[in-house]
């Protein structure tokens, strides 16, 4: 029948777009991996994204669950390291030249200014340098230098330890 030529058409492009969106996921992943030592990455709320209805189709087809678990896989296989920031870290906020933590902003402000050092930024670029201080900073926890992360949480949060009475992430 009609319907079930139309099903199938549909179920093949369906399936000829999900492969796409794999393929590119495995060659960029494997790309950053290739390419850095160690990958930050923001631990990002996406099952709580995807219940805003404008936004949830475009993020369930971007793949961003699956990108950062091919990260995941690829860092182990090559031998690299990727570290997940908390979602909680204020990298939109904090300014990436002097460190300084200015107020809430809405999602509607895209460029701002330092109140502190004069710096302008660019909301993304900024959370992007700040996403890597801080991923920097874990990553040399990590190894045993000196070095303090900002990602201290309470000690109620799942996901939490105690080593030498401070609470760190996990």
């Amino acid at each position: 029948s009609n319907r079930q030529k139309a099903r199938l058409l549909v179920a093949r492009a369906q399936e000829k777009v999900a492969n796409q969106r794999l393929d590119l996921l495995h060659k960029l992943s494997t790309k950053y991996i290739r390419e850095n030592q160690t990958v930050a990455l923001e631990n990002l709320n996406v099952s709580g994204m995807l219940k805003n209805r404008r936004l949830a189709k475009s993020i369930s087809d971007s793949g961003w669950r699956m990108f950062k678990t091919l990260l995941e896989y690829k860092a182990s296989r090559y031998g690299r390291e990727v570290v997940v920031v908390c979602r909680w870290e204020p990298t939109s906020k904090r300014c990436a030249s002097c460190r300084h933590l200015d107020g809430k902003k809405s999602l509607a402000i895209r460029r701002w200014t330092c109140s502190a050092c004069g710096a302008a930024h660019d909301r993304d670029i900024n959370a992007a340098k700040n996403i890597l201080a801080v991923g920097q900073a874990e990553r040399l926890n990590a190894c045993g230098a000196e070095g303090k992360s900002s990602l201290l949480v309470p000690g109620y949060e799942a996901g939490t330890r105690l080593d030498q009475g401070v609470l760190w992430a996990t």
